[in-house]
């Protein structure tokens, strides 16, 4: 269906060219666009004009037109005025919201497709019938963004991205919940990775300094075939979680960036608790103060390097060791070892997801 909104702008435009007042009503009487002020005079008419064979009939003064869509009767045109030229005017105007809503139709129905296609709702033979039909090329790259708010839309943000992709008619922009916004890009041959951190970039540029509003963009793959896009799409949805996981100072994350917080999202959580109790023998990191992880987080940062490590902390060299010693003490990791490093860090991620799948619990 037409929003109001946009009737409302058609007809704007359509009387900023030909000076005459427009006016859509529907089947009820109820005045969705007007350009003119007490509109809802002409309610009773225009019921009474849905009752009559006419397609098109002039009554107080005014033309009215019936719009159909599909043979089925959607909105009364009313055009201010009863000479030729009126008439003519309507009977633009009415062809005008016709194609309308062929367009919107049209974008529905793919719409609907495409979120069917995401949520892995279609048999494959239903996926290439259904693509023939709405004229969706098959065999093209494309990849899958999910753009994260942290407020449920209103629809300004929907359109936002609509407004971007808008002059090409072979990229989507949908929702499958209140959160989220979808956008299916076809690529071209030449079209990168690099490429698609770019077009995360001009999405992500649309909402910077709109208080209340901070955004976050992952993407998936790229796939060669549009059975694959539900590939892409859950690879995105991983992104976006694990990048709320382990990399929360990132706006912007693509699945392939993902690294071992890619492995540990899939764990089960009680092979993580396992996992932990061996590490730290039932203690957890957050036992530890702050003065220790800020070394611990500064030292991984420096790969290792005690030198540099220490002139970042500001503290001396030795001073750096004997907080190295003391946590070997405590958990029988020298982070100095490199094989006690990694399994320290990948201790730190383990807690830090087991908190978040906590979160999710309540």
């Amino acid at each position: 269906m037409i929003s109001n909104q946009i009737l409302q702008n058609t007809i704007d435009g359509l009387k900023g060219i030909t000076r005459t007042d427009l006016c859509v009503i529907d089947v009820e009487g109820k005045i969705l666009a007007a350009t003119f002020q007490d509109a809802e005079q002409f309610s009773q008419s225009a019921q009474e004009f849905v009752a009559s064979p006419a397609d098109s009939q002039v009554m107080n003064g005014c033309q009215f037109f019936k719009v159909f869509d599909d043979h089925q009767l959607e909105y009364i045109l009313l055009a201010y005025g009863d000479t030729d030229d009126v008439y003519m005017i309507g009977k633009i105007a009415s062809f005008q919201i016709q194609n309308l809503l062929v367009a919107y139709k049209e974008r529905f129905d793919k719409d609907n497709f495409i979120k069917n296609l995401l949520l892995d709702n279609l048999l494959l033979v239903d996926i290439y019938n259904r693509a023939k039909k709405l004229h969706i090329e098959t065999e093209v790259r494309r990849v899958v963004f999910i753009v994260e708010t942290n407020r449920e839309k209103d629809g300004n943000e929907l359109e936002k991205i609509r407004s971007l992709f808008g002059g090409k008619s072979k990229d989507f922009v949908t929702a499958v919940d209140e959160k989220n916004i979808i956008v299916v890009k076809e690529l071209a041959d030449n079209e990168s990775y690099d490429d698609l951190e770019r077009t995360a970039e001009v999405i992500l540029n649309l909402f910077r300094g709109v208080a209340g509003n901070h955004v976050h963009i992952a993407y998936g793959t790229i796939v060669g075939e549009l059975k694959e896009v539900s590939r892409s799409y859950k690879e995105a949805r991983m992104a976006l979680d694990v990048g709320r996981i382990f990399f929360q100072e990132k706006d912007i994350i693509a699945y392939s960036q993902l690294g071992i917080g890619r492995l540990i999202y899939q764990l089960p959580i009680p092979l993580c608790k396992m996992f932990i109790k061996e590490i730290f023998d039932g203690k957890s990191p957050d036992e530890f103060d702050e003065e220790i992880l800020t070394t611990i987080n500064k030292f991984f940062e420096n790969s290792l390097n005690v030198s540099e490590t220490s002139r970042q902390l500001y503290i001396h060299r030795n001073t750096l060791v004997y907080r190295l010693d003391k946590l070997q003490k405590s958990t029988g990791l020298d982070l100095r070892v490199f094989e006690d490093a990694i399994t320290f860090k990948i201790a730190l991620m383990v807690v830090k997801y087991m908190k978040y799948m906590e979160t999710l619990d309540y």
